[in-house]
């Protein structure tokens, strides 16, 4: 039989013809522009549910295998247990799934997670619960770093002052054919701090050597030829954060880390807003005692009470939001292993499995 609708897999306002041989039922009313469900077949066992489809724009594939499926474009933290009631597994991307919440759903089997990140769900009770939670690994060893060094050229180079100063006409008050008002830098002969040494680091420091800088790595696991915290925030004229946010990297560099660095140094942190004290951050930047930092995270996110970053105009402080992963190549490899992730489990082979 032939449906006419909204592929629920398909990117917001895609419209599509299905086309299936078994019958079919539609979950939900279809009626909201965003919050579409699609359809599944008869007696289905599994139940998929999205809860933050919004958060990938772009087309996903449906699952291989029978099964009834419905998404949100966001999901409100009250809404959680309604919206998963009866079903087994969970997609997410920045939704938590906290104990309080996982005891009402004793049908949960799968918890998806469309990132990499998985500080938002209660591992521990999953595991207490049998519930398996998968994530999403290595999709972004190329535009995580690409984004890295997008951020370090501009403020070694002081592009983004240079820009204001010619927008604001410094360029055409000048008798000579340039101005070199803040210093430049390169990159080669320079020095890259690389603080986790995971696939995204190595990726990395790989991009670093062709651009003749000298690594130096740390990681809070031991690794062989890698070098202490401290010598690292020390010796390094570009620092990059590559680390898991966890009890024991919440603020690891605070006052006394900035402290430590060259003045000129460049702070970049792609990874977790919690990693860096962001009032010893501001001040580090206000009073010139760092040359600069590139960020795509903040503490919280979206920051809709505002940031202390966020009030400061700085030209050597940028701040991205939180998108150093979404080439569109990297999101279609996500969502790609998102879909895989869920066939594993399915298919009773589960892969990408998150315990700790």
């Amino acid at each position: 039989m032939f449906l006419i609708g909204r592929n629920s897999f398909a990117a917001p306002g895609v419209l599509t013809v299905l086309c299936k041989r078994l019958p079919l039922v539609w979950e939900g009313t279809g009626e909201e522009p965003l919050e579409r469900q699609s359809w599944g077949r008869v007696g289905v066992d599994q139940v998929i549910a999205f809860l933050d489809r919004s958060t990938i724009p772009l087309q996903i594939r449906q699952p291989n295998f029978p099964h009834r499926y419905r998404e949100y474009p966001e999901t409100a933290p009250a809404d959680i247990v309604d919206r998963l009631r009866g079903v087994t597994i969970a997609v997410v991307n920045k939704v938590p799934m906290h104990e309080q919440t996982l005891q009402q759903l004793p049908g949960l089997k799968l918890i998806a997670v469309a990132a990499t990140g998985t500080e938002l769900i209660d591992k521990a009770y999953c595991k207490a619960r049998g519930i398996a939670v998968s994530n999403i690994r290595g999709y972004s060893v190329s535009t995580l770093p690409e984004h890295v060094f997008a951020l370090a050229f501009a403020l070694r180079r002081n592009l983004m002052a240079y820009r204001d100063d010619v927008r604001a006409g410094r360029w055409q008050q000048c008798d000579q054919f340039s101005f070199v008002d803040y210093p430049i830098r390169d990159m080669q002969g320079a020095t890259l701090g690389i603080i986790g040494y995971g696939a995204i680091g190595q990726s990395l420091a790989r991009i670093a050597k062709a651009f003749g800088l000298k690594v130096l790595a740390y990681d809070i696991l031991p690794q062989p030829g890698l070098t202490g915290f401290e010598t690292v925030l020390r010796e390094s004229d570009i620092i990059s954060l590559h680390v898991p946010l966890t009890a024991g990297t919440e603020n690891m560099i605070s006052a006394k880390e900035l402290a430590m660095m060259k003045r000129d140094a460049v702070l970049i942190n792609t990874g977790r807003g919690g990693l860096v004290d962001e009032y010893a951050l501001a001040d580090a930047l206000k009073n010139g005692a760092l040359g600069g930092a590139g960020l795509d995270v903040l503490t919280v996110e979206p920051p809709k009470e505002g940031n202390i970053l966020l009030d400061l105009r700085l030209p050597n402080l940028i701040v991205t939001p939180h998108v150093a992963w979404a080439s569109q190549e990297a999101m279609q490899i996500l969502a790609e292993q998102l879909i895989g992730n869920i066939e594993a489990f399915a298919a009773g082979t589960p892969q990408n499995l998150v315990e700790d």
